[in-house]
This record gives structure tokens, C-alpha cells and sequence, in this order.
């Protein structure tokens, strides 16, 4: 009978990157999509199919995922706590209920499918890292919503690295990495082969937007991880929850 591999990655790799880009800034077009292909790279490219003209904006986004790149379902509105901000009023989580979020996430699912039907299934992006909704007496995760309905899916968490047994894939963790340099970013991929974990990078805009990762410190991470194919297994967030779940599956005596 043929053992269980030790770990889910393939062949000799000793750990995996996952690449992800949140809400679809242009830079991620513009920039990111062609460093990709140059070191022939794939990543997760999450984003709220909102507004009437939705589907006309989804669809340059369709030869992305023809492209072999995943197009993630970040929700709609993109609800974040409003202790982010100034005003209490503002649509926020805490003003939402269980239903209301799971609709919000359902719809997107179904934009992103009807946009992109070549793509079956994807991963989901918690918005601002956030898992709640309600607050005080009536805050609860919607964490188990999720995970009823994705392979898996992107959180922050304590740590951006992902132990294959025990991380939860319905709250993955994830590193931020705006403002850092290429030599943190490479240190970072390299760890998580030295560990043996999946690790997953958090990118916003490219030289742009609030959260700022710097075009020359994405080519240098790209260009490491292009030659260290034989080492870090570099593939989209559904790719490789699939990958884990099957692997768990496996394991002797394991149940969840």
C-alpha cells in the first residue's frame, strides 16, 4: 500500500507561496500581470464584482483566468469593521447580519461565475482580514459560512505562514507585505521552505494606493521564486487548498 506523502507539495518542493492581489487595483493589469508572465508565475487575484456595469468590469479579468491565475471572491461590498473608522454610522460588519453577509457572498460567487464560467471553482478573501459580523452580545464568525462553501480561504492571522496539518483552511494566514523590500520578501518565501509551510503574500497596489508594494521589489521576489521552482511550489490559493484537502484526506485516522 502506498504511504501518504509527508507533505502536500509536490515532487521535491519543500514549501509553497501563494501570490494574492486584493480588489483589483489597475497596477495589478498594468504591472503585475506582466512580471508574472514574464517568470511564468501564477497568483490569486481577489475582487468585489460590484456596481451595475459589473460584468463589463469582470471582463478583462476572464483571459487572466484563461491565463491559469485565479479570480477570488473578495464579497461585493466589501464590509470592514467600523473601528477602522471615524464615523459609527457607515455600513460597516458590525451593522450586518449573518444573512446579510452570506447574500452579499453568495452574489459574488454567482458574478464571478457568470463572468468567468471557464473557472469552476475559487477561494474567498476575508475583507480587511475581518471574520465577524455583529458586535458585543451579537458578534459571531462567519467562518464556518465560508467554510462551507470554499476549499479555502484568506485571512491574516498571528503568523503568514501555514502549517500543512493544522492550519485551518477557512482562515489562512497571510503575510501583508506592503512597503517591503525585495531582500524581506525573498527571507520570507525562503523561510517557509526552510519550515516546511505554505505561505501566503498579501499585495495591494503596485507603486500605488495606500497600501504601496514597490514594482522593483515584486520583480526581485518573482525572479527568486522563478529560480527556486525546485524548492517553493508557487500556485493560486484554490490550487492549493485543493491540494492540503486531498492530502488531509489521506493521512491515517484523520477526520477534519
Amino acid at each position: 500500500m502506498a504511504q501518504t506523502p509527508s507533505t502536500p507539495w509536490p515532487e521535491n518542493c519543500r514549501g509553497a507561496i501563494s501570490l494574492t492581489f486584493d480588489d483589483g487595483h489597475p497596477t495589478h493589469l498594468e504591472k503585475a500581470l506582466p512580471i508574472l508572465a514574464e517568470y511564468d508565475l501564477r497568483a490569486t487575484f481577489y475582487l468585489n464584482p460590484r456596481g451595475d456595469d459589473w460584468l463589463a468590469n469582470l471582463a478583462p479579468w476572464r483571459d487572466v483566468a484563461r491565463a491559469g491565475h485565479e479570480i477570488g471572491n473578495h464579497t461585493i461590498s466589501h464590509p470592514c469593521s467600523r473601528a477602522l473608522w471615524d464615523d459609527p454610522d457607515m455600513p460597516c460588519l458590525e451593522r450586518m447580519t449573518l444573512a446579510e453577509i452570506e447574500a452579499d457572498i453568495e452574489e459574488a460567487s454567482r458574478r464571478l461565475r457568470e463572468a468567468i464560467p471557464e473557472q469552476s471553482d475559487f477561494s474567498f478573501c476575508y475583507p480587511c482580514y475581518q471574520e465577524h459580523v455583529g458586535a458585543g452580545p451579537t458578534r459571531q464568525s462567519y467562518v464556518p459560512e465560508i467554510a462551507r462553501r470554499f476549499v479555502a480561504a484568506r485571512g491574516r492571522g498571528e503568523f503568514g505562514y501555514n502549517h500543512p496539518l493544522t492550519c485551518d483552511p477557512a482562515y489562512l494566514y497571510s503575510w501583508a507585505v506592503e512597503f517591503r523590500d525585495g531582500h524581506a520578501l525573498i527571507g520570507m518565501a525562503e523561510q517557509a521552505a526552510d519550515l516546511g509551510r505554505w505561505a501566503i503574500f498579501t499585495i495591494h497596489g503596485i507603486d500605488a494606493g495606500h497600501l504601496p508594494l514597490s514594482e522593483a521589489a515584486f520583480r526581485q521576489l518573482c525572479s527568486h521564486l522563478a529560480q527556486a521552482r525546485d524548492r517553493l511550489w508557487v500556485a493560486p490559493v484554490v490550487e492549493i487548498g485543493r491540494r492540503l484537502a486531498d492530502w488531509r484526506a489521506e493521512l491515517p485516522g484523520r477526520t477534519t
